[in-house]
């Protein structure tokens, strides 16, 4: 396991600032360490000089002086290192998490479906907040490890050579512990962070499978099956801290013993008078520190596996979606293309599903055009719409029309046959936003038929709505984005299988006003009524089979 995963920098820009600030306040610390060893052997050797000589000089005020100010400074290098890990480490957290959403975002549902969903969102919520102790206790320590080390060394060597070399001997002892009980803890780790994604995994399943379980009379089981895996995590955490423990107590030894021998080496020196007091009282001081940063970067490693472990989970995701997008930009994996086009164009698009082949597709839609997926359920409209949109991998070119540099994403409007409501008023279910534009989602909600009061709260999944209801906001949400955001392409899902004749008669309306404004129309859809609206329909058939008819507008 590694102590720091380079990825973290290339993926996370605040990571990289806070290893700089980390290592400039460890190293301003250790010059303060330095300051209070020098104060405290000068103080030291005064007070005894003062003895001697019956009166105490005024360079014994100045070494209290710097000592108080050494200490002060390093007060302040130390609450500053903090203060940056926690503000580094919500900052990181948001980056990692928002990146990941992106990258998920745009591979789409079928990248989605080949995951544990709950151990994804497991991931990115508890598993992500472990690196609280990451950045705010491990990656400070290895930042003042890295500078403090070697400038501790340095330190000791020009106040006593012999001290510094039997140091320089000895340091290397706790690394080899470390790595040693890293090896030990590592599989530990990985099944405790298997284990934490399979109690949430559980939770998950059976709040969704709630309604189901009380139905037939299963919940009470669940509550077994729970506590088992909530026991199993116990025991694991338990046997990680036991490590733990363990291994604290082995860097402790290992560093008390490097310190026993530079104190006897000191002593012996001391004695027969080849070693001065002052040099004495200045190693002595800064022996122990000249362990105690690696001995403590040891020590929080392991609290911060949680953390580690979590990040390595979401680094890998987005280098696994770096090489898939790789593996899209390939010879023959036929992208979505993302350069300057005025029109959308599928050359040869095919969908292998496991049932079907659907396709080829061959179709130029010029800008005003609404282009009709006409087929019987289960044919294959919905998975073309999901290639078109690049959510579904498939045989063929797409080109998306809307301005050069942008992405699919952001060129496409698309409303899922399944509305999918969260929590909150209409209108922010409308804008996607907590701060909707009343106006624009007052004009969406008219154009999609829907009489509804903006501020009508809604419950999750769209409890307290009708299904058409349902639907109509989700075609209100299809006109918003559209009509703000400029959308080229506009991909509706089955938009009116649930909606009665007068309404959808509004919603044909609404399709047809997105397409006079200018925006290219693909609707999923086989009423008649959404189907006569076409200027280009394109017939599937049950066996894949593919049709396209242009001019067929009643």
């Amino acid at each position: 396991m590694k102590p720091f995963d380079p990825r973290l920098l290339r993926h996370s820009r605040s990571a990289r600032g806070f290893i700089v600030a980390a290592a400039g306040t460890g190293l301003l610390r250790t010059l303060a360490t330095i300051a209070i060893a020098w104060g405290i052997a000068a103080a030291v050797t005064i007070g005894v000089d003062a003895v001697r000589q019956g009166s105490l000089p005024a360079a014994f005020v100045q070494s209290l002086a710097l000592l108080g100010t050494a200490f002060v400074v390093r007060a302040v290098a130390a609450w500053a290192t903090d203060d940056l890990a926690a503000r580094a480490a919500a900052t990181v957290k948001s980056e990692l998490r928002t990146a990941v959403l992106a990258r998920a975002a745009e591979r789409g549902p079928g990248w989605l479906a080949g995951r544990s969903s709950a151990g994804f969102a497991t991931t990115l919520g508890p598993g992500l907040d472990a690196l609280d102790a990451y950045f705010g206790r491990y990656l400070p320590q290895l930042a003042l490890t890295a500078v403090a080390t070697p400038v501790l060394l340095v330190a000791i060597g020009l106040g006593d050579l012999t001290s510094g070399l039997v140091i320089l001997c000895a340091l290397p002892v706790i690394p080899v512990f470390m790595i040693l009980i890293g090896l030990a803890t590592q599989s530990l780790q990985r099944a405790q962070s298997d284990a934490l994604a399979r109690l949430g995994g559980a939770f998950t399943e059976a709040v969704e499978g709630l309604a189901t379980l009380k139905v037939f009379g299963r919940a009470r089981r669940q509550v077994d099956r729970i506590g088992a895996v909530t026991d199993a995590y116990r025991r694991g955490t338990l046997g990680v801290l036991r490590l733990s423990f363990v291994s604290g107590f082995a860097l402790e030894l290992a560093a008390s013993l490097s310190v026993a021998l530079v104190a006897v080496s000191i002593g012996i020196r001391l004695v027969d008078g080849s070693l001065g007091l002052g040099a004495a009282m200045f190693v002595l001081v800064l022996a122990p520190e000249a362990f105690a940063p690696i001995r403590q970067v040891g020590a929080d490693f392991h609290a911060a596996q949680d953390g580690v472990e979590a990040a390595t989970a979401v680094l890998d995701v987005l280098d696994d979606d770096a090489a898939a997008a790789a593996d899209q930009d390939a010879p023959g994996a036929a992208p979505t293309t993302t350069t300057l086009a005025t029109a959308l164009v599928l050359r040869g698009l095919t969908v292998r599903r496991p049932d079907v082949v659907i396709g080829p597709v061959d179709l130029h839609a010029e800008p005003g055009t609404v282009v009709v997926l006409a087929g019987p359920s289960g044919s294959g409209k919905s998975s073309l719409i999901a290639a078109i949109r690049g959510a579904l991998p498939h045989d063929g070119s797409v080109l998306v029309p809307g301005p050069a540099g942008s992405t699919t994403a952001e060129r496409t409007t698309w409303a899922d046959q399944r509305p999918r409501l969260v929590r909150g008023s209409i209108a922010e279910n409308v804008a996607l936003s907590q701060a909707p534009d009343a106006l624009d989602v007052r004009s969406a909600l008219r154009d999609a038929g829907l009489g509804l009061d903006q501020g009508l709260q809604v419950g999750p999944g769209g409890s307290g709505l009708s299904g058409g209801q349902a639907q109509r906001v989700a075609v209100a949400r299809a006109l918003y984005r559209a009509r703000r955001a400029a959308t080229p392409l506009v991909l509706l899902d089955e938009p009116t299988s649930a909606l009665d004749a007068e309404a959808e008669a509004r919603v044909v309306d609404a399709i047809r006003g997105l397409a006079a404004d200018g925006a290219v129309v693909v609707v999923a859809s086989h009423r008649p009524a959404v189907v006569a609206a076409a200027d280009v329909r394109v017939d599937i058939g049950t066996s894949g089979s593919v049709t396209v008819r242009k001019g067929v507008r009643a």
